[in-house]
């Protein structure tokens, strides 16, 4: 696939990054900076944003950053500026998950994931945005396969990317006059930390049973990494993680229909009996919370206290 020449390459470009400090958001980085961008690391994980800083040395700018807080936001933007002087790319990676029916899911994790997902999104690109507006840039918003595809269990992160594919849509059409561009990635299993965490749930695992074939298969980081760097760099308004994915778009009205949810209205007790199962032996917060969040929530608590 060729790059349409009439678009610039990355080389030179300043691209900000949400969530770099590891999955998608640091292979993706390594490939940008292998291609000539200046990526900007930003994370609220101090220990993984510094080691992915140091894998990818170049002494780059990294920031400690939470993006569902408006101001961490500005502040990232305005360290990006102070050492730069331009944004090119600002991608709106960060997210979490979170899991457990609607009958027994904590209420403050499902809650978070929305706060992280689409809030944090909304104030990344909020605070790119004059910037991005400035230098005629692109803005990437990672939507993932959840946008279209609801399963049980995950509503509070199927409900997320819903809305950031519809903020995205609405966004691409009012910026176009600004001259910028907008691109939603739909992205199927990638081998993260956030899959990684959610294949530690029986009740993920028996989830991701009711998928056949390729809709199960994980992508490696590196193969995602190559994906999405060749979507940033040709401004493309969807990129596929993997191509297939797209086909899946096109047909997403038949994934809920009675036939569509036939095999998760199927698994779906057997889903929620091994949540019940769980919350005796690890409780509710464990249960719906994916470990790295769990433990960012105990910390922000034992803070409070």
């Amino acid at each position: 696939m060729q790059r349409d020449t009439a678009l610039p390459a990355l080389r030179g470009q300043v691209i900000l990054i949400t969530g770099a400090g590891s999955g998608i958001g640091a292979s993706t980085a390594a490939e940008l900076q292998r291609r000539g961008a200046i990526p900007v690391l930003v994370d609220c994980d101090p220990q993984a944003l510094s080691a992915t800083a140091a894998a990818l040395g170049g002494k780059l700018l990294t920031v400690l950053a939470d993006v569902s807080l408006p101001a961490d936001c500005e502040a990232m933007v305005a360290r990006t500026l102070l050492r730069h002087g331009r944004i090119d790319v600002v991608w709106a990676n960060a997210g979490i998950a979170s899991f457990g029916p609607l009958a027994w899911t904590h209420p403050l994790a499902w809650q978070r994931c929305i706060e992280v997902n689409v809030f944090g999104v909304f104030n990344t690109v909020h605070a790119a945005l004059p910037e991005i507006m400035r230098s005629r840039g692109y803005i990437a918003i990672s939507a993932s396969v959840s946008s279209f595809a609801h399963p049980p269990g995950v509503s509070a992160y199927a409900a997320s990317k819903a809305a950031v594919e519809a903020m995205g849509n609405a966004w691409r059409i009012e910026l176009a006059g600004h001259g910028v561009r907008l691109g939603l990635i739909h992205a199927t299993w990638v081998k993260t930390p956030l899959v990684t965490e959610g294949n530690m749930h029986p009740g993920f695992v028996r989830l991701r049973a009711t998928m056949p074939g390729i809709l199960n298969r994980d992508v490696e980081p590196t193969a995602a990494a190559r994906m999405i760097a060749d979507g940033i760099e040709r401004r493309l308004r969807r990129i596929w993680v993997p191509g297939w994915v797209r086909v899946l778009h096109w047909l997403r009205v038949l994934l809920h229909t009675p036939l569509g949810e036939w095999q998760l209205r199927r698994a779906a007790p057997e889903i929620e009996a091994l949540f019940v199962a769980g919350l005796a032996q690890h409780g509710v917060e464990a249960s719906s919370y994916p470990p790295r969040e769990l433990s960012r929530s105990v910390a922000k608590q034992d803070a409070g206290s």
